[in-house]
């Protein structure tokens, strides 16, 4: 295989796999991790390894399917990144996500997934309260936790 295909390949890779997010296909997102792989939301803490990332995925299969809007995406090599907005649903309130996603692909699998955004959106959806740049407060405004 050519690096041209390669980069091809993960492109389309990432690009599957956002597209099953949709679907709710957890077996064909499953799939595409190495079993040493790592989901890292980085406001978050990591989930490492293939067994708990498929135990994390399927935790989404009662929850309604999200819409994934790539806005772009780049590939070079074993690197794939790309822009979009998610909107999912979290305790049953609709939450818009603006995230970059990052990807690092192993012979055809995700080895290392890692996503940026900010957890706020996602934080009011639970009842917590934040000031207008999205910062949780804890007892009011002016005290964070």
């Amino acid at each position: 295989m050519t690096d041209t295909d390669r980069t091809n390949a993960n492109h389309q890779l990432v690009r599957d796999f956002c597209a099953a997010w949709e679907k709710r296909d957890s077996d064909f997102i499953i799939g595409c991790f190495t079993d040493d792989a790592v989901y890292h939301s980085m406001p978050l803490s990591p989930i490492v390894g293939k067994a708990a990332i498929a135990a994390w995925v399927r935790g989404f299969e009662g929850t309604p399917p999200r819409r994934l809007e790539v806005h772009h995406q780049v590939a070079s090599g074993d690197v794939v990144m790309n822009e979009r907005t998610d909107r999912i649903v979290l305790n049953f309130q609709p939450v818009t996500l603006a995230i970059t996603g990052v990807f690092e692909i192993h012979e055809g699998k995700i080895r290392a997934w890692r996503e940026y955004f900010d957890l706020g959106p996602a934080k009011v959806a639970f009842g917590k309260p934040v000031d207008t740049a999205g910062t949780v407060l804890a007892d009011g405004p002016g005290r964070h936790p």
